[in-house]
C-alpha cells in the first residue's frame, strides 16, 4: 500500500528541487543560471563571480546591461549591495556593468574551448551546414563579424534540420572565436550535443 509520503518522495525524484536566488535590485527570483553573483573583494570592491564560485557573501542581480549601469549611476546599486553585504564598506565601480559583460564573453569563450576539446563543437561552413541540415545541431553561434550571406544560409540549414529559428551572434569577431578554440578562422560554430548547448 503506498503512503502518502511515498507519493510525495516519487514527485521529488520527478521534479528535483532547484535552489532560486533573488535579485538585489528588482527582488525576483531566479536560478543561478538566470541571474549573476556579484562577490566583495578583500578590500571592498564588487567584482562579478559569473561562474558563481568565490567565497564569502555574494550578491545576485538579473537585470539588462543599461538597468545595471543606470542603478549603478543613481547610487540604487549601492544601497542594494550594502544591504545585501550587510556593511556600509562596499566600492562599486562605475564601469560595472562592462566588467560583467567582459567576464560573461570570456566564461562563453572558456567553455566553447572545453566543449572543442570534448569533441562536442564542430566549426567550418560545410562541416557545419551538414550536421545543421542533418538535424545534429543542438546551437548555432556565428562569429561577430561573420558576412550576412553565410550567416543567412547556416540558419537556413539549421531550421531545415529542424533547430532554431537562427543562430547566436557572439559579440567577439573570428580572431577571438578561433584563438579560444585553438582553430584557424573559426566564423560558424555548431555544437552537436543538447548538454553541451545548455552549458554554453
Amino acid at each position: 500500500m503506498r503512503t502518502p509520503r511515498n507519493d510525495d518522495l516519487a514527485l521529488d525524484e520527478l521534479d528535483p528541487h532547484v535552489p532560486e536566488r533573488m535579485c538585489v535590485l528588482t527582488r525576483r527570483k531566479g536560478t543561478r543560471d538566470e541571474l549573476i553573483r556579484l562577490a566583495l573583494s578583500p578590500d571592498g570592491e564588487v567584482a562579478p563571480d559569473v561562474r558563481a564560485r568565490a567565497p564569502g557573501r555574494g550578491a545576485w542581480i538579473g537585470v539588462t546591461r543599461g538597468e545595471l549601469d543606470q542603478a549603478n549611476a543613481k547610487g540604487k546599486l549601492k544601497a542594494a549591495l550594502q544591504r545585501a553585504f550587510k556593511t556600509n564598506e562596499v566600492a562599486v565601480p562605475s564601469d560595472l556593468g562592462e566588467r560583467v559583460e567582459a567576464a560573461l564573453r570570456q566564461t562563453a569563450l572558456d567553455r566553447l574551448g572545453m566543449e572543442a576539446r570534448s569533441g562536442k563543437l564542430i566549426n567550418g561552413a560545410e562541416r557545419v551546414e551538414t550536421a545543421a541540415r542533418g538535424g545534429k545541431v543542438a546551437l548555432l553561434i556565428h562569429a561577430g563579424d561573420a558576412g550576412e550571406d553565410g550567416r543567412r544560409k547556416m540558419d537556413q540549414a539549421w531550421r531545415v534540420g529542424g533547430g532554431g529559428p537562427q543562430g547566436v551572434i557572439f559579440p567577439e569577431p573570428r580572431t577571438i572565436l578561433s584563438m579560444a578554440l585553438g582553430r584557424e578562422n573559426v566564423v560558424h560554430v555548431a555544437l552537436t550535443d543538447p548538454a553541451a548547448a545548455s552549458r554554453v
